[in-house]
């Protein structure tokens, strides 16, 4: 269902797909709440809602199941709002490193219908250091958390530090608060980290130098303090990853790479990027046709409408070009009419 123009809410009903493992309606129009029944389909891996318009809260208090299947969870750039508790992360069991104690034989998910028609295999869009990327293949070790671009607030939970096996981790463009947790420094297999664009403050933790997979690293626009720790990797990031917190210092930060954060100057702030992202430009494309196709077709009939001297230059413009191409068609007929009169006589 992934890109097309869905409104509405997602039907209850689809928790009696009992076998379903992706569940993808990113880059729709829905509007609705957290569907928190879906957590009665115990055999759930994916569930994409990205760019669309839900809101309220993610707690699902009256579902006492949980996702100890899900290993991909993506509801970037919505309106959810509320805290991020610690039951939430609790029982993910799939995204904790050594918790699966049966492997399967396929090292992605596939699905046979038939013998007929044989495998299908699933394909998501997912934002991986800094970028989208399709991804053909779901990896069965691949774990990931987006929850960039929506409205939770509070502190984040110590308990997001057991999903060890997780490989994404984007909490950006909220309104999180509160110090970085060291137990994030536990998630070894973390390639790609990004909590910009938050209130968050204090140091960042010694532990974050145990991440020796991290490939990308974004803390910047938040009200981190003290010195980067240093003889870690930390110091091999750009400095724009940092940028935005005024209490901090060290490599990589130089004096040229903070001077925009001088004092006198007015601190930078957070870049929107919601309005202009990938998941809007095609919407923000299609608008644009729909309206600039009217628009110019008024500009070019309304003239002839109702300025005459433009209607009677028209009418004659064309004439003159209709009376060219008629000339051309009939010019070599006419010429072959004529050399058959000269070779009768």
């Amino acid at each position: 269902f992934n890109g097309n123009f869905l409104q509405g809410q997602i039907p209850r009903s689809i928790i009696h797909c009992k076998e379903l493992k992706v569940i993808d309606f990113g880059n729709n129009q829905l509007n609705d709440t957290f569907p928190c029944e879906l957590k009665r389909l115990s055999k759930l891996q994916v569930l994409i809602l990205r760019s669309n318009k839900f809101s309220g809260s993610i707690d699902c208090q009256k579902e006492n199941s949980t996702w100890s299947s899900l290993q991909i969870l993506d509801l970037a750039s919505n309106h959810f709002s509320g805290d991020l508790k610690p039951q939430y992360f609790v029982n993910w069991t799939s995204m904790m490193a050594g918790m699966n104690k049966s492997q399967p034989e396929q090292d992605h998910l596939q699905y046979r219908f038939t013998d007929e028609y044989g495998l299908y295999e699933d394909s998501v869009g997912v934002t991986f250091k800094g970028r989208n990327f399709e991804l053909p293949k779901i990896l069965r070790i691949f774990a990931s958390i987006d929850l960039s671009k929506n409205a939770f607030h509070g502190e984040i939970p110590i308990e997001l530090g057991i999903l060890n096996a997780l490989i994404v981790l984007n909490l950006s463009h909220n309104s999180l608060w509160g110090r970085i947790p060291s137990s994030l420094g536990n998630l070894r297999q973390l390639e790609s980290f990004d909590l910009s664009c938050n209130n968050m403050n204090g140091n960042i933790p010694q532990e974050l130098a145990n991440l020796n997979f991290l490939g990308y690293l974004n803390l910047s626009f938040n009200k981190l303090a003290g010195p980067i720790p240093t003889g870690t990797q930390l110091q091999s990031f750009n400095p724009s990853s940092y940028e935005g917190n005024l209490g901090l210092y060290g490599p990589p930060l130089t004096p040229s790479s903070r001077s925009k954060d001088a004092p006198g100057l007015p601190p930078p702030t957070c870049l929107e990027e919601s309005a202009w992202s990938g998941d809007n430009v095609v919407e923000w494309m299609l608008r644009g046709a729909e309206i600039g196709y009217p628009v110019g077709l008024a500009i070019f009939i309304g003239p002839l409408l109702y300025i005459r001297r433009w209607r009677q230059w028209y009418c004659k413009h064309l004439q003159r070009v209709a009376m060219k191409v008629l000339h051309k068609e009939n010019w070599p007929s006419g010429r072959r009419r004529s050399n058959k009169r000269e070779r009768s006589r």
